[in-house]
């Protein structure tokens, strides 16, 4: 019994230090193994993806569709200088020598608009080039024919010997959305068939980037990678549709930053389409001069809201003014689209040519009203105005040159030739781009002295100038 009694309390004894053991276990080391678990379960959810898969555009087929229909361009531009003495050749004939000027070569891209070789680029691609010779995607070479330029928008169209090429078809441009997908296309450092991807950041933007003074600038800006050799290239929607036509960059480094300037495909279409018809660009005029409304615009003329479009004035016998339009209004549609910057202003006129109707929203006096207004060409009427309709000296068409190419060359003032074609001037040995400072010593300030200068001259005339590479040159010829 008394054994007995010893082994109960043993075992009370044992029970009781296993209980204290298994309190104080629970008690101060259980704990870091549950806060382990808290901190594996913080990770997992941490580690999860943002969203489910699939989410991401599929851009293969854009892609696909559209890099066939996109081509290089390269092109090549030749000229001569004059290396005599224009003062002994004035009195004792021509004694000097024209020496070729150093070939440049340039590149960019275009996109094939039609299955009969139909190609739209830009106009600084192509312009002042002697040659133009297109690589397609699969290798082809052939030599483009100029159709019609457009500096205005920067637009030029070009047209090979071919059939049965791959084209990209319109899509409508102004249906894209802010933070929609596309693709830019083109060969950029030369680099054939490069695709790059982005969203539409903005839409009717105008950078200024345009020295022509009827410029339309209504860019679709993308965050699309897009460098030198871009120019000219497509821009598509995830459907492969033309949307655009790249043009620019905002860089101040001359290569990618961060965003791209696409055409958009509405005023692309319209020009390609007055290039083939016309051989130029039926420009329609609202005749209107405009400016943005800004809180100071709308404080100055007591406007109740910040919207549309301020108009500064009218020209006198010009669309608006004839439909009843008045300086002060603020023009809010056209067509229904509404308009809040002159830019989106300039893209739904520039979709128009002379004659056309349409429909204008203002807002005088805070009350809105309607007029329907016929749009002119720049000579003030409604005709279409054709190729060689524009006033030509000794065969050379003439424009006005920008502050920029000014300061560039260091000059006061000037005219260039923008084309040339047979006569006295091309006779001479004068180059298109070559821009007129002087002629019989005299200056040349705009197309009207010119015109002055010459149709009072007799016997010879004496033509002094620069070409835009900087090279001087003077040319001396006889008139009747």
């Amino acid at each position: 019994m008394k054994n007995i009694k010893k082994g109960l309390f043993t075992l009370l004894i044992a029970l009781t230090g296993g209980f204290i053991a298994l309190w104080a276990y629970t008690r101060y080391f259980d704990k870091p193994t549950y806060v382990k678990v808290q901190n594996e379960q913080a990770m997992r959810y941490a580690s999860l993806s943002a969203g489910p898969a699939g989410e991401s555009p599929d851009l293969t087929f854009a892609a696909e569709n559209s890099v066939h229909a996109v081509v290089h361009i390269m092109v090549t531009q030749k000229g001569q200088y004059y290396s005599g003495n224009p003062f002994f050749d004035y009195f004792f004939g021509d004694r000097g020598q024209r020496q070729d000027a150093p070939i440049r070569q340039g590149s960019g891209s275009g996109v094939i608009i039609s299955p009969d070789g139909y190609i739209v680029t830009n106009n600084h691609v192509i312009d002042d080039a002697d040659e133009i010779s297109v690589t397609l995607n699969d290798k082809r070479k052939f030599e483009a024919k100029l159709i019609g330029k457009d500096p205005s928008t920067d637009l030029a169209l070009l047209k090979i010997d071919s059939n049965d090429l791959p084209t990209l078809r319109f899509g409508n441009s102004d249906n894209l959305k802010l933070g929609e997908w596309v693709l830019a296309v083109g060969n950029p450092f030369n680099l054939t068939s490069t695709v790059t991807a982005g969203i539409v950041s903005a839409k009717s933007r105008n950078i200024g980037i345009n020295p022509d003074q009827m410029s339309i600038e209504a860019f679709i800006q993308t965050d699309a990678a897009v460098n030198p050799g871009n120019s000219g290239g497509a821009l598509v929607n995830t459907q492969g549709e033309l949307v655009g036509i790249n043009t620019a960059i905002a860089s101040m480094t001359g290569s990618y930053t961060g965003y791209s300037f696409a055409i958009p495909a509405s005023i692309v279409q319209k020009v390609v389409a007055d290039l083939k018809e016309y051989g130029q660009v039926q420009r329609a005029l609202l005749g209107v001069s405009i400016q943005e409304v800004n809180a100071d615009v709308a404080k100055k003329n007591n406007l109740d809201k910040i919207e549309g479009v301020f108009v500064a004035s009218v020209t006198p016998e010009g669309a608006a003014q004839k439909a009843g339009i008045q300086a002060n209004d603020i023009i809010l549609s056209i067509n229904g689209v509404n308009v809040n910057s002159p830019s989106e202003l300039q893209e739904q006129v520039g979709k128009h040519r002379p004659g056309d109707n349409i429909t204008v929203e203002i807002k005088r006096d805070g009350k809105r009203k309607q007029y329907n207004v016929t749009l002119r060409n720049k000579h003030g009427d409604t005709q279409i105005v054709r190729k060689g309709d524009d006033d030509v000296i000794f065969g050379a068409k003439f424009v006005e040159i920008s502050d920029r190419e000014k300061q560039q060359l260091g000059i006061r003032y000037g005219v260039k030739i923008e084309d040339i074609g047979k006569g006295k001037f091309k006779d001479a040995g004068i180059s298109k781009g070559f821009i007129i400072t002087q002629v019989n010593k005299k200056p040349v300030t705009g197309v009207n002295d010119l015109y002055s200068i010459v149709s009072e001259s007799k016997g010879g005339i004496l033509v002094e100038g620069i070409y835009p590479n900087g090279q001087v040159a003077y040319y001396v010829f006889g008139v009747e």
